[in-house]
């Protein structure tokens, strides 16, 4: 049963969690329905759930200087996970947001035009994920986010109003990595489901889980899979591992481009060598940029506030709502627009980024395509690297990849000139086109699972 924890604070705003009681069914699968006692938060990532970090910064910091000046005989015990198996409903978890009802905790979530602020949101799914993998775990094993193998936005949020997150391990064989669905709706009333038309956001985080001692791999419990919704779960989880495997046959370094992408390049290649003649009458329209041109850059020093439950490191969180900002100001500055967010394409966490160290992130339009529906879908790529504060002649180590998509109203199109750029805005289209089969297959059957009936146990 999750910890009820009160924080004290300034400012208390009222955050429900769950805990066993009625039965009813919500968003993701049948759930029970759980009375809902207070805790305290400020409504940010440490206070939303048990991702908090456990002791404070310089009482961490010590002991591990303590531990290198009077280093003990290596003892390293490999921990043993219980691999017994267990159900969805073990690791599920709820918590509401009083974004209508609290206007202090609104107030932390508000960006500058009125509206819920994405990126905290994202904050906000990467601590759940891990609140969600440590009850299907245990706390023996040290868990990360491996990779956010997609977000999509369902519903666009048009009002302020109260937001459910929640989730549970949906695809668990055994193995060290778990897929975790997690969602954000319109909180419903008490005693109500989701209905699909208040349903926000539908992801997927894939966790590994590490011996703390060793930090290698470990074996999990597998799932136990009982009702229809909950196999469309798992079957879907097992859908999107046999997806992402074959996604690395078709990347840009592995197939080369075939004929259509070859003749797409030429003529966008010709082109650009007829803006540049001066001779030639044809220009640039005002609407085309070179790729060249939509490059940002952020740099800033990792501070221990972001740290991780395991303290030494920045939570993977602080990470997504970084480059989603920047993502969102790279697409703001192109289309000269404020575009709206549509999804993040699987991306991936390659390496930790220490405390301490300095954090270069970059972003740029990799590919754009008019939308079905008007205006210009953009994609953003956007690269994170980090090397200690020192810089004593130590290389950036990249530290992962992120691909956001944003819809602008305007119609605005980025022109690669160099044979890298060429080789991105191919990447990009076929993300693209994974994006559309994405979209139009819906690949998260959170939505059809609201409907289910309730479980019995």
């Amino acid at each position: 049963m999750a910890r009820n924890i009160l924080l004290h604070m300034p400012r208390t705003q009222v955050l429900r969690r769950t805990l066993p009681s009625l039965t009813t069914t919500t968003g993701l699968t049948s759930r029970p329905f759980y009375s809902t006692p207070t805790q305290h938060t400020d409504g940010v990532f440490k206070e939303l759930t048990e991702m908090r970090v456990r002791k404070p910064w310089i009482e961490a910091l010590r002991e591990k200087r303590e531990a290198e000046k009077n280093p003990s005989p290596a003892q390293v015990q490999t921990v043993k996970p219980d691999v017994t198996p267990k159900k969805m409903s073990d690791s599920y978890t709820s918590v509401v947001l009083p974004l209508a009802k609290d206007p202090w905790m609104l107030d932390t979530y508000a960006n500058s035009h009125g509206q819920i602020r994405t990126g905290a949101l994202l904050m906000d799914l990467d601590a759940l994920a891990g609140v969600v993998a440590y009850r299907h775990t245990g706390e023996g094993v040290a868990t990360v986010t491996a990779a956010v193998d997609r977000i999509t936005i369902k519903n666009p949020i048009r009002e302020i109003c109260d937001l459910e997150l929640s989730g549970e391990v949906t695809f668990a064989t055994g193995r060290s990595s778990m897929e975790i669905t997690l969602q954000i709706a319109k909180a419903p009333e008490e005693g109500h489901h989701v209905d699909a038309e208040d349903v926000f956001f539908t992801c997927a985080f894939t966790m590994v889980a590490l011996d703390p001692n060793t930090k290698k791999p470990v074996n999990i419990a597998p799932l136990e899979v009982a009702t229809p919704a909950e196999k469309s779960l798992f079957a879907k989880g097992e859908e999107n591992y046999k997806r992402k495997k074959a996604m690395k046959s078709s990347h840009i370094l592995t197939k080369p481009p075939d004929e259509e992408e070859s003749a797409l390049i030429h003529k966008m290649w010709s082109e650009s060598l007829a803006y540049a003649d001066s001779s030639n009458p044809k220009s640039q329209p005002s609407n085309v940029t070179a790729m060249s041109k939509t490059q940002i850059h952020s740099t800033q020093i990792m501070q221990p506030q972001m740290r991780n439950r395991h303290n030494f490191m920045i939570f993977g969180g602080f990470l997504l709502k970084t480059t989603f900002e920047l993502a969102f100001t790279c697409a703001a500055s192109f289309s000269h627009t404020r575009p709206r967010f549509i999804n993040l394409d699987p991306s991936t966490f390659e390496e930790p980024v220490p405390v301490g160290s300095v954090l270069y992130v970059a972003a740029g339009v990799s590919y754009t395509e008019p939308d079905p529906t008007g205006g210009t879908r953009i994609q953003v790529m956007v690269r994170t690297h980090v090397r200690p504060v020192e810089h004593q002649n130590t290389e950036r180590k990249s530290t992962g990849t992120f691909f956001y998509t944003f819809l602008s109203p305007d119609t605005v199109s980025v022109l690669p000139q160099t044979y890298s750029e060429f080789m991105g805005w191919v990447a990009g289209r076929r993300r693209a086109q994974n994006l559309a089969a994405t979209l139009a297959a819906d690949p998260h059957p959170l939505l059809s699972a609201t409907q289910a009936e309730p479980l019995t146990e």
